[in-house]
């Protein structure tokens, strides 16, 4: 008698081993499912093994501005996962190469493929947004729809969690600063999301539990502005620091200046993209597009803030809490 197994579905996941990425793998990898991370540098995946079974994930190399590297890293996947993002500019990783020309290379691949498709966006993406980055994330949503109707888009605001670059940069500052930089006042109000809700989001669209060729639009429980989220990052690690109020304008032109570092820790764009609101729309909400519609109850920051950023507390306070 011949005994008939059936063979693990395959998700090639673009950006699997950065920050999100790594909890999007091991969302994927928990429900049993074969995994290809393809990422521009495979020999510094090898932290992603643990999160799944033996021979479960691949790295491979590929590159989205590389078509023929696409083409090899979703060749037979059933599904197709696009993470990739750059948050400033350097060299050839342009806005428009890696989010925008990437992302239409990426559908186009899966539609070859005849594999599902899931596209990472961003809150704030905007055909009309004075940002870059803003609006090659929307050109990138375009051209994804154009190219797979029935591809699903998440949109997330500002994600946190461990690893993250924004909670973890302004608490490793607060270590040696007396003070911190409230861009434009502080008021700019954003939506912190849990990664490992984002994770559980992209992990329901590749079980084919999300409905498809919609964009959903991804946030935390609460809304919080700049200064609310720097107010609560310094109660967690129990420290007083001087919040200080930077005018747009001055914030622009140190963003010129920073922005030409290599790793720029504040650009010029990032100082254009925050002046405007990072929230949830009322239509995603009305639509149930969301977090809560589709069935995940989104964690907030008072209750994960404190699992990972307790090393930034004074020495002699290291009380840490396990992670959610």
């Amino acid at each position: 008698m011949t005994v008939v197994t059936e063979v693990p579905k395959l998700v090639t996941i673009f950006g699997g081993s950065g920050f999100l990425g790594r909890h999007v793998v091991r969302a994927v990898a928990r429900r049993g499912y074969r995994i290809r991370v393809a990422t521009r540098r495979p020999d510094l995946a090898g932290h992603l093994q643990p999160l799944g079974n033996m021979g479960q994930i691949q790295p491979v190399q590929a590159n989205v501005r590389v078509r023929w590297s696409i083409d090899r890293a979703v060749e037979g996947a059933d599904h197709v996962v696009n993470l990739v993002g750059i948050l400033h500019q350097s060299g050839r990783q342009t806005f428009n190469n890696v989010q925008d020309f990437g992302a239409r290379a990426v559908a186009e691949a899966a539609r070859a493929a005849k594999a599902g498709l899931t596209h990472g966006s961003a809150l704030g993406a905007s055909l009309d947004s004075p940002s870059a980055y803003a609006r090659t994330k929307a050109l990138g949503e375009k051209a994804v729809l154009e190219t797979v109707e029935d591809a699903v888009i998440f949109r997330p605001s500002i994600v946190f969690g461990p690893e993250d670059r924004f909670f973890n940069r302004f608490a490793e500052m607060a270590r040696f600063s007396p003070m911190l930089p409230l861009i434009g006042g502080g008021h700019t109000r954003f939506q912190p999301v849990y990664v490992g809700d984002v994770a559980e989001a992209f992990a329901r669209s590749v079980d084919d539990e999300v409905e498809r060729g919609k964009i959903y639009e991804l946030g935390g429980p609460q809304v919080l502005t700049f200064r609310e989220c720097m107010e609560e990052m310094l109660e967690v690690i129990d420290r007083q620091r001087m919040l200080v109020p930077v005018p747009w304008w001055a914030a622009r032109i140190q963003g010129s200046i920073l922005g030409l570092l290599p790793n720029p820790p504040l650009t010029r764009d990032q100082v254009v993209l925050l002046q405007r609101d990072n929230v949830v729309s009322a239509e995603a909400e009305g639509q149930g597009r969301t977090l809560a519609g589709l069935g995940i109850q989104p964690q907030s920051t008072a209750a994960i803030l404190p699992t990972y950023l307790w090393r930034y507390r004074p020495a002699g306070q290291f009380t840490r809490r396990t992670e959610a």
